[in-house]
């Protein structure tokens, strides 16, 4: 008998199996605990992994530090107590900015990629289909190539990122106000808008000098090795808060995702709760790329890996696409130093693993999986 389901609460459970009498509401109630746990443990898992990554990530360099040092240093470092000045220097000063751009970038993009596809019932959502990334490519291309920036000084390229960036998901959300589009024509809306985009960047590099070209270059693969300790807080800022605002829009995505039609049955105004997520995901996904350029394909897998393990409950799929987001991203950070023995921009990283593990997903889901 097949009565659990993910968004179904115990209460219901128990309320559907009562009239069957003490033991199948009992094997119900321990198979709830069960599905439960799994998913409690797969976050557990999933945090567990994070922190060697991590410990793995600050060892790697020039200058080799042992994973048992890493973590040694670090204790000392948040106490206090610093016994080695030269590996806390390397470890804190040098390493640990670039390893904590790379975990808030992927828990915003793949908290931003999750509730997209949830909003949408479309696997295909995320901030890159959607034309965001490329409005913020279009915005730095402008400063770095032009000089035509909307704040002067060091962040100049950053504003201007951001404010592109929100030119796509202003269109989307006029049009969803205008025509009340299908969740696929929002889609298709993002993917013309990005085109326009990359048109006028890729014309604005043509007629760039080589320096200003090869900048441009290396923003559009996405690095976070631009970042520094002045910029992280408001990169964790952007990335953490929003990811906490779109937790307490779970409920109303669980309802979404299972249509329009159950979701206004629930009472729920669709057209203004969609435009309120979609405003939430765009200012996570342009405050995050404004930083470290375009890096694709984190939004977009994280949240199919997450829900091959937890479901599509968006109370744990959202934190474990965050926490699956933040892992590939400081994986792919650690592959790109192993293969080319420097730091290599880590959009390239993720394209290579990404796509084709995106294929893979793609070809084992089931039919009808959405």
């Amino acid at each position: 008998m097949k009565i659990i389901k993910e968004n179904v609460s115990l209460s219901s459970i128990s309320k559907c199996v009562a009239s069957e009498g003490d033991a199948p509401a009992e094997t119900a109630f321990k198979q709830y605990k069960a599905f439960r746990y799994t998913k409690m443990l797969f976050l557990i898992g999933s945090a567990a992994i994070l922190l060697i990554l991590i410990g793995i990530k600050l060892g790697i360099g020039s200058y080799p530090i042992s994973f048992g040092d890493v973590y040694t240093t670090l204790w000392h470092h948040l106490t206090g107590d610093i016994e080695n000045y030269s590996y806390d220097n390397i470890v804190w000063n040098q390493r640990m900015p670039r390893l904590l751009t790379a975990i808030f970038v992927g828990v915003g993009l793949s908290a931003a990629g999750a509730a997209m596809q949830s909003m949408m019932k479309n696997p295909l959502a995320d901030p890159y289909t959607t034309g965001i990334s490329a409005g913020a490519l279009f915005g730095a291309t402008l400063a770095m190539t032009m000089g035509i920036t909307i704040v002067g000084g060091y962040y100049g390229r950053i504003v201007n990122a951001f404010v592109f960036a929100m030119v796509p998901a202003a269109i989307i959300l006029i049009l969803a106000k205008w025509r009340r589009p299908t969740p696929a024509m929002m889609i298709l809306v993002g993917i013309s808008v990005m085109y326009i985009f990359n048109a006028f960047q890729a014309f604005m590099m043509l007629t760039a000098d080589p320096n200003s070209a090869s900048s441009v270059y290396t923003w559009s693969v996405g690095s976070i090795g631009m970042t520094t300790w002045e910029e992280v807080p408001m990169l964790a800022c952007i990335a953490l808060l929003g990811a906490v605002a779109l937790f307490f829009c779970t409920k109303v995505l669980n309802a979404l995702n299972s249509g329009d039609s159950y979701a206004k049955s629930l009472g729920i105004n669709v057209d203004r709760v969609r435009i309120v997520i979609m405003i939430l995901v765009s200012l996570i996904a342009a405050g995050t790329v404004s930083f470290t350029g375009v890096i694709g394909f984190v939004g977009l897998v994280s949240p199919h890996i997450a829900r091959i393990f937890v479901g599509s409950d968006n109370r744990i799929l959202l934190p474990a696409s965050a926490m699956i987001g933040a892992s590939l991203m400081v994986l792919c950070d650690i592959i790109g130093y192993t293969v080319a023995g420097y730091s290599l921009q880590i959009g390239i990283i993720t394209a290579m693993i990404g796509g084709p593990l995106f294929l893979i997903l793609i070809i084992s889901q089931k039919k009808g999986a959405w």
